[in-house]
């Protein structure tokens, strides 16, 4: 089939460009090494199609297909893409991805290679020829400008004629295409002989598949599920595409494998994005309301989500009293202590699915499952010996702060009482510097047990003054204000020789108070927080680490490669134990390209760092090293023609 007829096949609808989550993931070197080996006529391998039976006439790009089969192209969606681009000279409909990587592709005449417009080099140089415009004016327009200006030597005219020539009937090439047809083809199948064809390269998973067929039966698919993640980073909360189809797929299908999602219709993936819509706003709510945990940062198991959205709606979307409610949170809260959806995500997910789907008592078969993992749920003093903020018992004491009646520190008043929580930032008891000054090591100048959450006035008002100091002054002038934020009442301990005593006393001042919250859930007896509400313009970042970390996303999202997750949970493959990644992209930076993952990593410790590259991550500490990489090495940006987002 020849390039023009695949494009044009492509505008009538009778080809689909599947939406597959990666979207479009070339570089300007892999576009460039297309164009030479079209050039030269070298193979660049065939075309893979799957004909599958639509569930209507009607697909993107406003055209119809052949009645009784849908064409899927499965292997060669970034070569046609680039051929679409640099053809048409713009992105084919539903383009997800980097224009810049196939935009102002030139051609030198007597060199004869392909290189991106740089002005230094380029400008006013008739032997630099726009490809796109070739292909769209044909040759005579450029022998004409070579005879106009005036540098045209006669004796080449034959040589650039044919060159031009080679280029423009690029769009005649012949690419031979394989088709994937019958009833017995089903996703499992067609994928698995996608990833033989295609071994050693990019690989296709079934959810990519599943979506591929979703958007080619409503092209809206991938809009409406981005609108949705939008409006929730609005409230202060990132997600993946993938997480939300995620969601969907456990709500309509009650499975945590993509493959589920093959048997749905449109119709009852529309309604299942509307219901999930629904589910995550009021699971946000209850967990924002209930439990304090209004931002991003503390969000703890995020995959815990699809279970819960699953667990809503086999309720009908509404849960029987507050207990029920509170029981739920409670398996909510141990699900991000304990890891339970940090690895193996599916099978976890399949088996929590499963218990809530057969169980009468599904709550407590899902309390039940969590004992039998972990022996016993109570908290001990020595569950608080981690440290850092990516730690897992980081949202959890935060959590305790928000729910515990903490007061504030420069007023007294208790901050659950107030009608709207005041913003927390995070607070080192004892400060650094001096526990620095002290020879006190980096986890233990940054223990879970030496954090406090206060107000911005309070943190003003205690500055980085001696504990001696500021806490006798606290507990002078708002008696019980430490008891409320579990700190040691011993002024022996609030001296630096006597650091690791107070850790020891805080642990088990935490452990106590814990207990007592989780049981108080567990039983359903806790009193509600006076109906607290939160603002829209309170659920945004409330530390700079987490701006920083979202507009990082923003910039990724700017440059049409795939935004990281956020607080990304996994398990050190040393010790087991779950830690999670400031922001990580676990596929790389072009999804299916063979990448190692990567991760951005703000202000962590070297046994961080070190168990991420464990896990085969390639981390970043900083900002700016992050952006030189992406633009150095994945967006391979010409210095000449574009500017560094870091001048």
């Amino acid at each position: 089939m020849k390039v023009i007829d695949v494009l044009s096949s492509i505008d009538a609808g009778a080809i689909a460009l599947p939406e597959f989550q990666r979207g479009y993931v070339w570089n300007r070197d892999q576009v460039r090494g297309l164009m030479h080996s079209l050039y030269r006529r070298y193979p660049v391998g065939s075309l893979l199609v799957w004909l599958t039976r639509p569930e209507s006439e009607q697909t993107r790009g406003g055209g119809s297909l052949s009645p009784g089969a849908i064409r899927l192209l499965l292997d060669g969606q970034q070569r046609i893409t680039t051929l679409y681009g640099i053809i048409r000279g713009k992105p084919p409909q539903f383009f997800e991805g980097n224009e810049q990587a196939f935009t102002n592709l030139y051609f030198h005449l007597d060199d004869e290679v392909f290189e991106f417009y740089g002005p230094l080099k380029m400008r006013d140089n008739p032997l630099w020829i726009n490809v796109t415009e070739l292909m769209q004016n044909g040759v005579g327009l450029f022998i004409t400008r070579l005879m106009q200006s005036g540098n045209l030597d006669p004796s080449k005219i034959n040589t650039y004629i044919n060159r031009l020539t080679a280029i423009e009937n690029i769009r005649q090439i012949d690419f031979h295409v394989e088709e994937v047809a019958g009833e017995d083809k089903t996703i499992d199948i067609v994928v698995d002989i996608f990833n033989r064809v295609n071994s050693g390269g990019t690989t296709l998973s079934k959810g990519d598949l599943a979506l591929a067929k979703i958007g080619a039966n409503w092209p809206q698919a991938r809009g409406a599920m981005n609108g949705l993640l939008e409006k929730w980073q609005g409230r202060g909360f990132s997600f993946k595409l993938e997480w939300l189809l995620r969601c969907i797929n456990a709500v309509t299908t009650g499975n945590a494998l993509y493959s589920a999602l093959a048997e749905v219709k449109t119709p009852a993936f529309q309604k299942g994005l509307a219901e999930t819509e629904e589910l995550v706003d009021s699971l946000l709510d209850m967990v924002v309301s209930r439990l304090g945990l209004d931002h991003d940062h503390v969000l703890g198991s995020r995959y815990s989500f699809p279970l819960l959205a699953r667990y809503l709606s086999l309720r009908g979307g509404r849960l029987e009293d507050r207990a029920e409610r509170d029981r739920l949170l409670f398996w909510y809260i141990h699900t991000f202590l304990w890891g339970r959806y940090a690895g193996s995500t599916e099978s976890a997910l399949n088996q929590d699915l499963a218990i809530i789907q057969s169980s009468d008592a599904m709550l407590e078969g899902l309390i039940q499952q969590l004992r039998q993992n972990r022996g016993d749920l109570r908290l001990a003093p020595d569950d608080f010996t981690g440290w850092g903020t990516n730690n897992r018992f980081y949202p959890f004491l935060y959590m305790l702060t928000r729910v515990g009646h903490a007061r504030d520190w420069a007023s007294g008043r208790d901050m659950t009482r107030d009608g709207a929580r005041p913003h927390l930032q995070l607070h080192n008891i004892f400060p650094k510097d001096l526990l620095y000054d002290h020879r006190y090591s980096r986890p233990e100048v940054n223990a879970i047990a030496n954090y406090a959450f206060v107000t911005p006035a309070g943190l003003s008002l205690v500055g980085k003054r001696h504990p001696a100091d500021y806490l006798e002054e606290l507990e002078q002038r708002y008696p019980g204000t430490l008891a409320s934020y579990w700190i040691p009442l011993d002024r022996q301990l609030w001296h630096p020789e006597r650091y690791r005593d107070f850790l020891i006393a805080r642990r088990e001042l935490l452990a106590q108070a814990a207990n007592t919250f989780l049981e108080g859930l567990r039983a359903g007896v806790l009193p509600e927080l006076d109906g607290v509400r939160l603002s829209e313009a309170q659920l945004q970042p409330r530390d700079e680490e987490t701006l920083m970390l979202q507009m990082c996303n923003a910039w990724m999202r700017q440059q049409g490669l795939p935004q990281g997750e956020m607080h990304f949970e996994v398990k050190d493959p040393t010790s087991d134990e779950p830690f999670t990644l400031d922001l990580a992209w676990p596929d790389g930076l072009r999804p299916g390209s063979g990448e190692k993952p990567t991760a951005l990593l703000l202000s962590e410790e070297a046994e961080v760092i070190e168990a991420a590259q464990r896990l085969g991550y390639q981390a970043f500490t900083s900002v700016p090293a992050f952006y030189r990489y992406v633009e150095r090495d994945i967006l391979t940006l010409n210095e000449e023609s574009s500017q560094s987002v870091l001048s």
